[in-house]
């Protein structure tokens, strides 16, 4: 079997044990009876190398049937060894037609959020549960987030950040595995599990768009965010 520099890493990431035969050029898998989501150490040699394979992954990616509706896929943007990482639900109709995530009046009010933490677009990575766009913008049915699901963990690791900020209800159940409601979600620390990264959960954008109201409580969440990162340093 012969793996991608990005599917070597990541099996290794999981717990899986890679052995190249003395006989052969052949690498052999050993699984352990207990696998881990991912590893707490972070890749330190040829990032660029499985960054540009996984990408190449992603954009032909058919493991489920999202694929049939997409433009491209939207694979994440900014900087890929950024302190603090973005995460939102899944694209939208005017990501799917550019590739890129949050654009739009949504993006504008993200960079807007960014900027009021002293952050700009390109200091961090933004990604989302999805890579592809449902239909009508629905909700991600759960098979779909299972497909892409090995894709972000990727990501998460190979960035390793201090801080993850989850936008949305959507993205912020599924990373953290929990049905809890958004309203009671934030005001609250969490963590990624494997490198234990810290989580914040906070209002999306587009829902902030239509109920401004609510912009204060997200930038409570900013807030917190921005206190737990510096403890982190």
């Amino acid at each position: 079997m012969n793996l991608t520099p990005a599917q070597r890493y990541y099996l290794q990431t999981i717990g899986i044990d890679i052995f190249v035969s003395r006989d052969s050029n052949a690498e052999s898998l050993v699984v352990p009876e207990e696998q881990v989501l991912v590893s707490s150490a972070p890749y330190t040699g040829g990032n660029e190398e499985i960054w540009n394979d996984l990408r190449k992954q992603v954009a032909v990616c058919t493991r489920c049937e999202l694929h049939k509706g997409r433009t491209q896929t939207v694979f994440g943007v900014g900087d890929t060894n950024a302190d603090w990482m973005i995460i939102g639900e899944a694209p939208g109709a005017e990501e799917d037609r550019q590739g890129e995530p949050f654009v739009g009046r949504a993006g504008k009010l993200l960079n807007s959020m960014l900027h009021a933490i002293g952050l700009k677009r390109e200091q961090v990575f933004i990604a989302n549960i999805l890579k592809c766009r449902p239909p009508n913008n629905r909700d991600p049915r759960p098979e779909e987030v299972a497909c892409c699901e090995s894709y972000l963990r990727q990501q998460i690791a190979l960035v390793n950040p201090k801080i993850v900020l989850a936008l949305g209800r959507i993205a912020a159940q599924n990373l953290l595995k929990v049905d809890t409601p958004i309203g009671q979600m934030r005001g609250r620390r969490y963590e990624y599990p494997g490198p234990r990264v810290p989580v914040v959960v906070t209002y999306h954008p587009a829902y902030l768009l239509r109920s401004p109201r609510e912009k204060r409580k997200s930038w409570q969440d900013l807030q917190l965010a921005m206190r737990i990162y510096r403890e982190s340093k």
